[in-house]
């Protein structure tokens, strides 16, 4: 499309550049900027121009452009409008998604952006009207419809207004009445409650009563009765009479009109395919209660002009209901739009690109306009982040038929290709233990297995009363939360469950059941030692890929390859799950290109592999739906622009991030109903709503009100309050509109929750590793040594600690090599172990000095005068233990429970290594100074660079 400055009026300049609003008013058929501070305030004899700039993740920008019509609007100014939003869509680039919406009958995308409502006000510019101006307050009468967005109209202020169906504000001048009509629904009154808030906020300072009246109730009820005053006393309600404005839902059938020389003429074809539509010409598809205009990419700015001209003598024809009018251009079609079509390629090729908006830039850049915002901005790189506390509890059952295995903890991120597994992961909320129940599903595992998964998982979901959210997980599509619960994690072929091996007879398929001593080769991925992965691959070198790192073994060998494209990261994680699969076993380095025969041979002979890395799944920006499932049948509708308030508790509503379903489930939602939970998720990946191709086997949640896990909530402005309120959807917001926005709890508010990173800073509890066998019970004391945390265990108390966690590991010192001072090490740690048990009866507590971080009561056991004499013996040395431990507690900065030691031990290559550490954290053990002088600066400013920053350092430190 040719673009000239003649068809840019002045007014656009520089428009949407950044995210945000931003509305014109046509006066004089010219678009004039609106302020900020009028946004959301329409006049009825008005037509505006609206532009919604949204940055999406991929770091581009969206824009959707609206131009409102207001009911007393003058032909010509609506004319203007739909001209000017051509010509908006034009600098832009010719992009933008362009809606017609009528006063009325907005859309519902429109109305998400001036939540909770908008109220036309009488008057206008254009149309001769002149804006009312400031007077005493009169009562007005709205009506209200909707469940998600709310549509609200004046009515004549008489009882003949008023009826069963729909909900009514009465605005007076001292209190403000919502009136429900018996047929309405709770999340409809729930609705109109916020427009009750806003007409209270916005015309009375929020100074006024509020009431809710009930259809049905009589004078007998105190409110009832003032308010049947105001129409002369209660009298019975007419029906709702349907007005021609309502009929919108008319069935018609779908028609394609080709616009030529701004007429219509109509398509002749039995079905609609993309093939219809010509990039040189602009075509209407009328479908009732909707009409799209197409615009070829192509297509000049004139045809575009006649072919929205054509839409609008269309949609103001007599005899049609009212009609919105959609403008898409080639290449950025909606989802609505490509659903009418019965075929439509997944992707179609746009040559032009940013060849448009990059000529509008260039023209405008000549005028001294900033059009930073007009170019496509770089996508941000960030790391994925778990978002889930990682220090919990985990434990893992094997399916095995109808019945689950528990997994002993030293093997529970093991698993089988050919198996089905259930795991359980608590971990610390913000004010209580939350738990993630979920399956996996391996590629080969047997539909059996899966559906006896499903039901085992089910009834321990039910044992904790579906106060836990749910995952359903297949091999190959792991999310990250589930690979940093596990932390290293390796699948091996084949499996060892009745089902998977009757399944294997009955086909007579072969057997690939891994076992140590026959030929096996891993890949292995992650990003960090906390998130890394060894997948078992077919043993032949196609299997190989530059980009990553492998391990091939046989009975007697082991060698490890490097792909050219590997980082030192990627070699370090091959090592760590070396260390897990072939442990105490010299390997065999192989780099790409110098290869030696035994390798080839191993895999029989040499073939082309990829260079490139496995695509996953991203995420794209997410979308919440609601969702009515009956009758096997599942229809939903979009919330744009969702909030948390979106959430009805009597309800079901499914977020799509792309990379993973969220079926939400409200704490009022019938028992039958929450069971069909995954069933809907499944439908929903079924239809694909949003033409996305997503897989039948992408990760699906199931999360409850009141128990959401941080990787949900994070998806919005989240208050845990709100979940944690009494009633229905209707009696929690009128609370809220009384009290003056404070909710009513049925338990105490949640703690603000903390960051959920990696396991980079040891204060933060969310990133300390399990490792560290962490329980809130356990006395922790800073800056402790080893013979001290010794000492000290002896008093504490033995059953705090949780017996789902695995006892910590001592893991090898990195690289694998034994130290000649290894014997020194060992009687050190001989000489420690006998000072401890000496103190295996605890002295009187009257007589051991702890030091002033450890506040515990200690019961003092009746003594005999012999031992006496030991316990004085024994509480000198403790008291001489604790002198010390109080002189280092000052260097231990924040760390607690962890010993201090010099930075030469804690070297990867050391004379005399620390033992029984965490090799992956090593620096953490340095004391506040002495990571300073090493570093360069605090640990809290460390812990905030990007991991790969972090390992550089300790790399270059010697220290990973």
């Amino acid at each position: 499309m040719a673009v000239s400055m003649r068809d840019l009026d002045s007014a656009f300049q520089g428009a949407g550049q950044k995210a945000g609003l931003e509305i014109w008013r046509i006066e004089n058929f010219h678009p004039v900027p609106a302020p900020k501070s009028s946004h959301g305030n329409f006049f009825m004899g008005d037509s505006y121009v609206i532009l919604k700039t949204t940055a999406l993740k991929s770091g581009s920008l969206c824009h959707d452009i609206h131009y409102w019509l207001g009911k007393d609007t003058s032909q010509d100014e609506a004319g203007a409008a739909a001209i000017k939003t051509v010509e908006l869509d034009a600098a832009l680039g010719g992009r933008a998604v362009q809606y017609r919406e009528v006063q009325g009958h907005e859309t519902e995308k429109f109305l998400s952006y001036f939540k909770p409502c908008i109220i036309p006000q009488k008057g206008g510019v254009a149309s001769g009207f002149k804006h009312p101006e400031a007077e005493e307050h009169q009562t007005c009468l709205f009506v209200c419809t909707g469940k998600h967005v709310v549509h609200v109209n004046e009515v004549p202020f008489a009882r003949s207004s008023l009826n069963h169906d729909d909900i009514f504000i009465l605005d007076t001048k001292s209190k403000i009445f919502q009136f429900n009509g018996s047929n309405s629904s709770i999340q409809e009154r729930a609705k109109a409650l916020e427009v009750v808030q806003y007409i209270k906020d916005t015309y009375h300072d929020g100074k006024c009563e509020v009431a809710a009246v009930e259809d049905g109730k009589l004078m007998a009820d105190a409110e009832a009765g003032e308010f049947w005053g105001f129409f002369g006393g209660f009298a019975p309600l007419p029906r709702k009479t349907a007005s021609d404005e309502d009929k919108t839902d008319v069935s018609l059938s779908t028609k394609l009109f080709c616009v030529e020389k701004g007429q219509a003429e109509p398509v002749e074809a039995d079905s609609l395919t993309r093939e219809f539509l010509d990039t040189n010409k602009c075509y209407i598809l009328d479908c009732g209660a909707e009409v799209f205009v197409w615009m070829g990419r192509n297509t000049p700015l004139d045809e575009r002009k006649s072919a929205s001209g054509a839409a609008e003598e269309l949609v103001r024809a007599v005899e049609r209901p009212k009609s919105r009018v959609v403008r898409v251009i080639e290449g950025f079609e909606t989802v609505m739009f490509r659903s009418k079509f019965e075929s439509w390629p997944q992707t179609t090729v746009v040559t032009v690109s940013e060849d448009g908006r990059g000529k509008v830039a260039a023209l405008l850049r000549r005028q001294g306009v900033n059009v930073k915002g007009l170019l496509k901005t770089a996508p941000a790189k960030e790391e994925p982040q778990p978002y889930i506390d990682v220090t919990g509890n985990l434990q893992v059952w094997s399916v095995n038929g109808q019945e689950k295995v528990l997994i002993p903890a030293s093997d529970q991120s093991k698993f089988y290709s050919g198996g089905c597994y259930i795991f359980q992961y608590s971990y610390p909320g913000e004010d209580r233990e939350e738990y993630l129940i979920g399956t996996w599903f391996g590629k080969k595992s047997v539909e059996e297995e899966r559906t006896s998964a499903i039901s085992l998982a089910g009834k321990m979901v039910e044992s904790l009363k579906f106060l836990v959210a749910q995952a359903r997980i297949y091999e190959e599509n792991e999310p990250i939360q589930f690979f940093s619960i596990f932390q290293s994690f390796i699948v091996f072929k084949g499996g060892h469950s009745s089902g998977y091996k009757n399944y294997i007879e009955e086909n007579e398929l072969p057997e690939e059941t891994y076992k140590e001593e026959g030929i096996a080769l891993f890949r292995v991925q992650g990003s960090g030692p906390d998130n890394m992965q060894a997948l078992q691959v077919e043993p032949v070198a196609s299997s190989l890929n530059s980009s990553y790192c492998y391990i091939l073994h046989n009975d007697s060998s082991v060698l490890t390859w490097t792909g050219n494209l590997t980082t030192s990261e990627d070699q370090e994680l091959m090592e760590r799950q070396l260390d897990l699969i072939k442990p105490n076993i010299q390997s065999k380095p192989q780099k790409e290109g110098s290869e030696a025969e035994q390798f080839w041979d191993l895999l029989g002979g040499k073939s082309e592999y990829p260079s490139q890395k496995l695509a996953r799944e991203g995420e794209s920006d997410p979308h919440l739906f609601s969702c009515i499932f009956s009758k096997g049948n599942l229809k939903v509708s979009e919330i744009y622009n969702f909030t948390q308030d979106d959430l009805m508790t009597e309800d079901i509503f499914i977020l799509d991030s792309h990379s993973g379903i969220f079926v939400w489930v409200g704490q009022l939602v019938d028992s039958k109903r929450k069971l069909q939970a995954l069933t809907i998720g499944e439908k929903f990946l079924e239809h694909d709503f949003l033409l996305e191709k997503l897989s039948s086997e992408t990760p699906i949640y199931i999360v409850m009100e009141g128990s959401e896990p941080p990787f949900f909530t994070r998806f919005f402005t989240w208050d845990s309050a709100k979940s944690l309120m009494q009633g229905n959807s209707f009696q929690r917001k009128l609370a809220i509109v009384k009290h003056g926005g404070a909710p009513l709890l049925d338990k105490p508010k949640r703690r603000t929750p903390v960051s959920h990173g990696g396991r980079s800073s040891v204060p933060d509890k969310s990133q300390r590793s399990r490792s560290m066998s962490f329980s809130p019970d356990r006395v922790r004391v800073r800056g402790r040594s080893p013979a001290f945390s010794a000492l000290a265990a002896n008093f504490e108390n033995p059953s705090a600690r949780n017996l789902s966690t695995p006892p910590p590991v001592v893991r090898k010192v990195y690289p694998r090599s034994v130290s000649p001072d290894s014997a020194k090490l060992a009687s050190k740690s001989a000489a420690i172990a006998a000072l401890t048990t000496t103190f295996e009866q605890p002295p009187p507590a009257r007589q051991v000095i702890m030091p002033r971080s450890v506040k515990a009561s200690l019961e003092a056991p009746k003594s005999t005068p012999e031992s006496n004499s030991k316990e004085n013996s024994m509480s000198s040395r403790i008291e001489s233990l604790t002198i010390q431990e109080d002189v280092k507690e000052d260097e231990a900065e924040d760390e607690e429970g962890l010993p201090i030691y010099p930075y030469e031990r804690l070297k990867v290559i050391s004379s005399d290594p620390a033992t029984e550490i965490d090799v992956t954290k090593r620096e953490t053990y340095l004391s506040a100074v002495e990571f300073r002088e090493r570093f360069g600066m605090a640990k809290d400013a460390f812990y905030k660079l990007p991991k790969w920053k972090q390992n550089k350092l300790k790399m270059a430190l010697q220290l990973f």
